[in-house]
């Protein structure tokens, strides 16, 4: 899914596949909206397994509407299951430059990040069980100081978030050097 080109000063550059949008950003892998899926679908079943059992239970017992806790909880399990991941899939993008990494988030709330590799401190790549059966890893960039240090850029192909790893780790090197 990357391109790399070599670069004789800062090591490899990636040039992603993916198309860019308007603002310049690359989206994150479809497959991303998979992995969102079965993770709040994993959330939200103990809620409606629970508002089922509570609905058998407690509801003859208090004359309740039987059925109502059952039909909200599973309606409102399938509406974050569908609705959600693709609007969320949408709102998310990147941009790695030459000496930067941008992440732009959010919906209502947009939150877009710029992290100068000169103030990375460490770099993490995290897979989960949901993300390795889509081959996706997230990578987790340390900045210096305390607010906002941590900038987490998920639902990347594993190969892409290596590379990107490599390219950020040889620039700290070479500014270190």
């Amino acid at each position: 899914m990357t391109d790399l080109q070599q670069s004789d000063e800062t090591g490899p550059v990636i040039a992603p596949v993916q198309p860019v949008d308007e603002s310049g950003l690359c989206p994150v892998d479809p497959a991303y909206t998979n992995v969102l899926r079965i993770s709040i679908a994993l959330g939200w079943l103990p809620v409606a397994v629970g508002a089922t059992i509570a609905d058998i239970l407690v509801m003859p017992r208090i004359d309740g509407p039987y059925g109502l806790l059952t039909a909200a909880a599973w309606l409102f399990a399938t509406l974050a299951i569908v609705v959600f991941p693709a609007r969320r899939y949408a709102h998310i993008g990147y941009a790695m430059g030459r000496d930067d990494l941008r992440v732009a988030r959010g919906f209502l709330f947009r939150t877009d990040t710029i992290v100068p590799f000169v103030r990375v401190q460490h770099i993490d790549v995290g897979q989960g069980p949901v993300e390795r059966r889509y081959g996706l890893s997230h990578l987790v960039v340390h900045t210096s100081g305390t607010h906002n240090s941590m900038v987490i850029l998920p639902g990347l192909p594993s190969d892409m978030v290596a590379a990107m790893r490599e390219t950020i780790r040889h620039h700290i090197q070479s500014d270190f050097a």
